[in-house]
């Protein structure tokens, strides 16, 4: 017989797990010691649930494996509630575990109780009650299952005390090897036909192609047929944009560059679009072609119900879509590429612009400079994020996180820590705004007690910038957003990290480059200058794109 909280340990042994993030409490102590002996499983104390749940997340995004984290009953679990739903929306297979009262019977009342298997409900795509401790091995391997199939999400076990405290003879099972199913023939042969017979096909590559060998097979595609290609924010880099027929990315609503280009498309092919990012086009009746092109089938919105579906691997999808077209020698893109062509004319004197606080672009072209082409940036949520899309090139799958799915402040720095820790040889940098930084700043002493070499750049306006950008965008008057802020250079060195503050635009070339080349935790205070967001991002791009 063995105790339920050493079989649940196996468990996740068997699944692969190398990593357990989280805050432990008073339920969790079973696990805990259980965890203590295992030989293959590290546990990474947070200083916040979210944070935990933010890096299991990530972890769950760079590898595709399912990220762990751990918290008690309560308050513990409400602290994952956002984490869970940055998971779920973003695609990111992860299980968070929570402890509970024992269940049989408990002599503390409804102390500390809440129904966290209902709450989960929702924002998950499992959560189950441990009632049994014979049942562990098929939860927890349900659980695993349900994470990483596509679309892969967050998952919940809660483990009550009594429960790891039972014995049982149950053992682990092992994991079963699966693969997607492949595109029926029909609906690639529909596709096909649609894309010889169109005049200006264009590809539009969502946050569903962020996948193993999807980069591979598209860039194939795209050199036998030369078709361009722009992406959504959670498409960036599955593609390297220095590419000839890259497009540009969708960071705005409408009216960028890049959507007059998809609207000079008459058939624009779909490549794992997700409802959770807007399309960059808006459909109507008689429009262009679309094809979807996904591991599932399109949820239908009043936006977006594409004429053709092609529902399997999407790399093998792309495969076989390539084997099969004939490169119509009628297709006619150069009016696309000259919509890209005045982008960058547009942002190249932007971007040049060495005033000082630093300029967004100039700031944007300043990062891309500094890091390498495998570097990974982590962006947190804030208006930069929009120029940071538009301006920073991504030459690689998974190098430039940035959350268009859940949009919240908060996980820039856990997702920073999580790309060091599983590329130790590459430079990271979180991106994060004065107001996103200090909703989890706390980890910092977790990144610092890792060892772990990143930057977090903080570009500080001492606002709430986003939202003051539309604020004035909607004509409202300037009110109810600024605040004050902590010395963030004393700040960095209280928690044993590196602080540094930006005096010039030649002054933040040198810290990039400093920072990048200095082992340990480094953060940058950048002060910025935001005044001209609302005339370039909501007047100015709009009026030359349409003027074109």
């Amino acid at each position: 017989m063995k105790k339920a909280s050493d079989l649940f340990i196996e468990c996740l042994e068997e699944e692969g797990v190398e990593y357990i993030f989280g805050v432990p409490g008073e339920e969790n102590l079973d696990f805990l010691d259980s965890l203590s002996r295992s030989q293959k499983i590290k546990l990474i104390l947070t200083r916040h649930e979210q944070g935990a749940g933010f890096m299991a997340a990530t972890y769950g995004r760079h590898t595709g494996k399912t990220g762990v984290c751990l918290a008690t009953l309560g308050p513990g679990a409400t602290n994952f509630v956002t984490a869970a739903a940055y998971a779920q929306l973003g695609g990111m297979p992860m299980m968070m575990i929570t402890g509970q009262k024992p269940i049989k019977k408990s002599k503390q009342g409804r102390f500390q109780i809440l129904d966290v298997v209902a709450m989960m409900g929702p924002i998950t795509k499992y959560t189950h009650q441990m009632a049994s401790s014979d049942n562990i091995p098929s939860r927890v391997r349900e659980a695993f299952r349900l994470a990483e199939e596509e679309k892969p999400g967050a998952v919940h076990i809660e483990l009550p005390e009594d429960i790891a405290d039972e014995h049982t003879e149950s053992l682990p099972l092992k994991r079963s090897h699966s693969r997607r199913p492949t595109a029926d023939v029909k609906s690639i042969r529909e596709a096909v036909k649609a894309l010889e017979n169109a005049k200006a096909p264009v590809l539009v590559i969502g946050a569903g192609a962020n996948r193993t060998m999807t980069s591979r097979m598209l860039l194939q595609f795209i050199e036998k047929t030369g078709i361009p290609f722009l992406t959504t924010q959670l498409g960036k880099g599955v593609i390297d944009e220095r590419h000839p027929k890259f497009l540009g990315c969708a960071a705005l609503s409408s009216g960028d560059f890049v959507h007059r280009a998809v609207e000079a498309s008459d058939c624009i092919v779909n490549i794992g679009h997700d409802v959770i990012e807007k399309p960059p086009f808006f459909m109507q009746p008689g429009g262009p072609t679309v094809i979807h092109v996904s591991t599932k089938t399109a949820e239908v919105d009043p936006v977006y119900f594409p004429g053709i579906e092609v529902i399997g691997d999407i790399a093998n999808a792309i495969w076989q879509m390539k084997e099969d077209i004939v490169p119509n020698g009628g297709w006619s893109f150069d009016h696309m590429l000259a919509y890209r062509k005045a982008e960058v004319e547009h942002t190249a004197p932007l971007a040049a612009d060495t005033r000082f606080p630093i300029f967004p672009p100039h700031l944007v072209q300043q990062v891309r400079d500094a890091m390498p082409d495998d570097g990974i940036i982590c962006l947190d949520n804030g208006v930069y994020k929009i120029w940071f899309a538009r301006g920073y090139t991504a030459y690689r799958p998974n190098t430039v996180l940035l959350d268009n799915a859940l949009a919240t402040m908060g996980a820039g720095l856990p997702s920073a820590m999580m790309s060091a820790m599983v590329y130790p040889d590459r430079k990271v940098m979180a991106i994060c705004g004065d107001g996103g930084f200090m909703m989890n700043s706390q980890e910092m002493e977790t990144a610092v007690r890792l060892g772990l070499n990143l930057t977090v750049l903080i570009l500080n306006d001492s606002s709430y910038g986003m939202i003051r950008w539309k604020q004035a965008n909607m004509g409202f008057k300037d009110w109810g957003l600024t605040y004050g802020n902590p010395d963030f250079v004393k700040y960095a060195e209280s928690y044993g990290a590196h602080g540094h503050r930006v005096e010039s635009a030649a002054h933040l070339k040198e810290l990039l480059a400093h920072t990048r080349d200095t082992p340990g935790v480094h953060l940058i205070d950048c002060p910025v200058d935001y005044s001209e967001n609302d005339q370039i991002l909501n007047i100015d791009i709009k009026k030359l794109s349409k003027e074109l």
